[in-house]
């Protein structure tokens, strides 16, 4: 059983928050869609609705251990447009960093293999001699995944254009330029290259501007999933879970299989209950995830 973590208050934050997206299609289109917000026990959904123009038999699916939920729909040629809205309470658990610690891989939990391992986009294997010089001295903890951050932060340059789609995070090492995919990916594979396992995590987030999906990162720290964002671009705990994978591509906000041209986009998050803003950005450790000192495994 890892050891508990002291505990400071929890708080509650009300946001409204929601995306426009348009396509002219122009096959026939299968889309699959993840712009919904998680159901997570700490993410109370007050509303929501969700509208296609035209309106297009759906298909839906929520994965049962990342609460992702995934919209599929067949679609003819023509204009398809998307508008989701809703409200939502997020609670946001806080902790002091000095007192969140690694987990050794011999105590981890099985079910965590998968975020241990390289991906697609996470290349850990190939930047593991590379992370075990840079971090591997530092003292370990949730303290240490935030040096990481800062360290990409301070050497990889945030430019839009410099990266794509198919951009590993070796690759974003070498080219020392990304997005916040980018940074998110990185800080993911630094992560797992020491032994601490993370995950990539797709969100609404409060502060960002302009306002887009955003990318970051949760590493597995003392039986919890903890927020890291490398970028520095967003407040940690206005941060509103939209999916987490191993990497970007189990959680792209919109996967198209056939031929089509997007033509708006138009992300939104706003303070619903009046409250002041979320200004943590670095100070506390914050997770919007349940505890999970066995992450399912028995």
């Amino acid at each position: 059983m890892p050891p508990i973590t002291p505990k400071l208050p929890d708080t509650d934050v009300r946001f409204k928050l929601g995306c426009s997206l348009a396509y002219q299609v122009k096959a026939p289109t299968t889309f699959i869609f993840n712009v919904e917000v998680a159901h997570l026990k700490s993410l109370a959904i007050k509303s929501e609705i969700l509208t296609f123009a035209p309106d297009i038999e759906r298909r839906v699916y929520a994965t049962p251990d990342m609460k992702n939920r995934y919209i599929g729909l067949n679609v003819a040629p023509g204009p398809l447009s998307l508008e989701y809205n809703a409200e939502v309470e997020l609670t946001v658990h806080r902790a002091d960093p000095a007192t969140v610690n690694e987990t050794p891989v011999s105590e981890l939990p099985l079910d965590i293999l998968p975020f241990l391992l390289p991906s697609r986009f996470v290349s850990s294997d190939r930047l593991a001699a590379f992370a075990q010089a840079e971090f591997g001295h530092l003292p370990k903890g949730h303290r240490r995944v935030n040096d990481i951050c800062t360290w990409i932060n301070e050497h990889i340059a945030y430019q839009r254009g410099a990266s794509d789609g198919e951009t590993t995070a070796h690759e974003t090492l070498l080219k020392r330029a990304g997005v916040c995919r980018d940074f998110a990916h990185l800080g993911t594979a630094f992560c797992r290259a020491l032994g601490i396992p993370a995950r990539f995590v797709s969100v609404y987030a409060y502060g960002l501007v302009p306002a887009d999906f955003h990318a970051v990162f949760e590493a597995y720290l003392d039986g919890r999933w903890w927020l890291f964002d490398a970028t520095r671009q967003a407040h940690l705990d206005g941060l509103v879970r939209i999916g987490v994978g191993r990497d970007a591509a189990e959680i792209a906000f919109c996967t198209p299989y056939g031929e089509m041209e997007p033509t708006n986009m138009q992300i939104r998050i706003d303070r619903a209950d009046g409250g002041s803003e979320p200004t943590e950005r670095t100070v506390d450790a914050i997770s919007t995830e349940e505890p999970a000192p066995h992450a399912g495994a028995v």
